[in-house]
């Protein structure tokens, strides 16, 4: 049973919400991915909203451009939490996605990320996830001591070598 459910409006959304798959993988956290159109093929959106629960997903990470409904509709009928992917846009940058998913009615809560940030997407489910399975929070404190160590490595490397030599070697 997946305990998160990615869903996108669009497989051009794809390389964005691949990144919260891959954390999610990263982490030991099973999920399942679909592309529904909340626009195109409401029926099919309203059931997999309604049966995400009985899913056993216990968050939704929804990733959607331009209209951006699919994270705001998923939050009014999914129970849980709902995280919303804004996706960058060529015609409006992704303000547009942005502002619709952040701007919900009182009562329809919809945890946002930054503008194509997949990533911080799947490690928001994670986190959420973490509050009732010390495992998993100590993946995320592992994970997170990698990242320390990653730049400790680079200001390392650019004290060894000085800016110059850091940029020179950085390709």
């Amino acid at each position: 049973m997946a305990s998160v459910g990615i869903v996108m409006g669009s497989d051009s959304d794809m390389p964005i919400m691949a990144k919260a798959a891959d954390i999610l993988e990263e982490l030991g956290i099973s999920y399942e991915m679909a592309i529904i159109s909340a626009h195109r093929e409401p029926d099919v959106f309203f059931e997999y909203a309604k049966s995400a629960e009985d899913k056993g997903f216990k968050v939704i990470i929804a990733g959607a451009g331009m209209a951006a409904h699919l994270p705001g509709m998923c939050a009014a009928i999914f129970p849980m939490p709902v995280i919303g992917i804004p996706m960058h846009t060529t015609s409006l940058g992704g303000r547009d996605s942005l502002y619709s998913i952040v701007q919900m009615p009182s009562g329809i809560p919809v945890a946002t990320v930054a503008i194509n940030g997949g990533a911080n997407a799947g490690l928001l489910a994670a986190r959420i996830l973490a509050t009732s399975d010390a495992a998993l929070l100590q993946k995320l404190k592992d994970y997170s001591a990698g990242l320390k160590e990653q730049v400790m490595a680079k200001d390392a490397r650019l004290q060894e070598q000085g800016y110059r030599g850091y940029l020179e070697n950085r390709k």
